[in-house]
């Protein structure tokens, strides 16, 4: 079974904005080459959730982990993304479509925020 991730953030005009994504799409790629990974927005720039689901069926994709890269569990993160999913999962009969938790639920967060720290001195 192919299977993929697709990183989903809310979307930007400013272009730097689709890039970081692209950045982060790109790190997990060298950690999993296995896994085809790829990137959707929102609203407000391309790819599309749409556009991008209907490229992950095109790929042969028959299974998509979905992860929302918001970091709090607003009306984007907790409606508009799965009402977007089942939307897609209704054109794409045969992908079967797994919702992750947003990244601000991540285990380990509060490690990676505090590893951002500059040490303290005395």
């Amino acid at each position: 079974m192919k299977r993929a991730l697709l990183l989903v953030d809310h979307g930007s005009r400013e272009a730097e904005a689709g890039a970081h994504l692209e950045r982060i799409a790109g790190e997990l790629r060298k950690h999993r080459p296995d896994l085809a990974v790829y990137t959707a927005h929102l609203e407000l720039a391309e790819p599309s959730i749409a556009t991008a689901i209907s490229a992950c069926a095109r790929d042969g994709v028959e299974e998509l982990i979905v992860h929302p890269f918001f970091l709090a569990p607003g009306r984007h993160a907790s409606r508009d993304v799965p009402a977007a999913l089942e939307a897609a999962a209704r054109a794409h009969p045969r992908l079967r479509l797994r919702l992750l938790e947003i990244t601000g639920q991540a285990a380990g967060l509060a490690e990676l925020i505090l590893g951002t720290l500059p040490p303290v001195v005395h």
